[in-house]
């Protein structure tokens, strides 16, 4: 089988490239500008941009099966003439259709836990509204809705660094948005299962590790593994999102708006479908774990307002 990997040169797309590799398909990794990419010898790359159908149609058509992990993060604002919907919603839209011009036979979409067309942020809207273009497709579609996912290279652990300072730092609502991110050393072969086993077909999975863990526990984390400690001082959320609002229009300032209303949602699971995969929660690797901290020998923040 051979195998389109969009996205491919990116934090999860060099892992599933490798997985693939290591099981003996031919693995092509499509990304705008695929040069210096860290990817093993026998990955072929493409260059392409969803946003453009022309660039995608001829390399999508040489593949049997198309994996779309091309995406921008929810972390952070867009950069600039870069937008939510014409990444997530179009690109997605010229996969599909260039996968059904090529007779391609399997697609598999990486959503986003909450995907919704009316959710709350221009992240979860994109989303939603892509998963819809591929549950409309004539392809046989698997689609993945993740929390956030961690590991090396990851924005997860620098985000919280970016949003904080160690020893005291403000977080909206002290911290309590909740998140249970997984490792990608867990997904990636999620992934490539799905595109072995036909069960998988008209699926969509809710994929999350093992663990739920605060935006204050993360922060916590991410400066236990540098021997540092943190004390969280409440940001009344309003407070927040006035400030991260007036501060969308500079360039300057990675956060605005749409991470603001991000913060308010939670990032959790009611049903982890890793069980779809033969795995338990217990088979997956904590946040903590991978840092190298035990969780439980971090004390819970203590807490003030502002």
């Amino acid at each position: 089988m051979k195998i389109l990997v969009a996205g491919g040169t990116g934090f999860i797309g060099t892992a599933l490239c490798s997985e693939l590799h290591e099981r003996g398909y031919e693995v092509t990794a499509l990304a705008r500008d695929p040069r210096g990419s860290d990817l093993p010898a026998g990955v072929e790359t493409a260059t392409g941009d969803v946003s453009a159908y022309d660039s995608i149609a001829g390399t999508v058509a040489d593949h049997d099966a198309v994996v779309n992990l091309v995406a921008l993060s929810p972390l952070y604002k867009p950069p600039a003439g870069v937008d939510h919907e014409t990444v997530h919603l179009g690109g997605t839209v010229n996969l599909v259709r260039a996968a059904e011009d090529g007779d391609v036979d399997r697609f598999v979409q990486m959503s986003a836990l909450g995907a919704d067309p009316n959710g709350d942020t221009d992240y979860i809207r994109a989303k939603g509204d892509a998963e819809a273009v591929v549950r409309d497709s004539h392809l046989e579609w698997t689609i993945f809705r993740p929390s956030v996912v961690f590991g090396e290279g990851a924005e997860f652990v620098e985000f919280t660094k970016q949003l904080t300072t160690p020893y005291v730092t403000g977080l909206p609502g002290g911290g309590k948005t909740r998140f249970q991110p997984i490792w990608v050393g867990d997904l990636v072969p999620m992934l490539a299962d799905a595109l072995e086993d036909p069960t998988h077909v008209g699926e969509i999975y809710e994929i999350a590790g093992p663990q739920i863990v605060t935006l204050a526990d993360a922060t916590e984390l991410a400066y236990a593994a540098e021997g540092k400690s943190v004390s969280i001082v409440s940001v009344p959320m309003a407070l927040a999102k006035f400030g991260l609002t007036a501060a969308d229009p500079l360039p300057f300032v990675p956060f605005g708006a749409d991470q603001a209303r991000s913060l308010e949602q939670h990032n959790t699971v009611v049903t982890n479908d890793v069980t779809a995969f033969g795995l338990s929660e217990d088979d997956l690797l904590t946040l903590g774990s991978y840092l190298g901290v035990d969780a439980d020998s971090v004390h819970e923040p203590r807490q003030q307002s502002v």
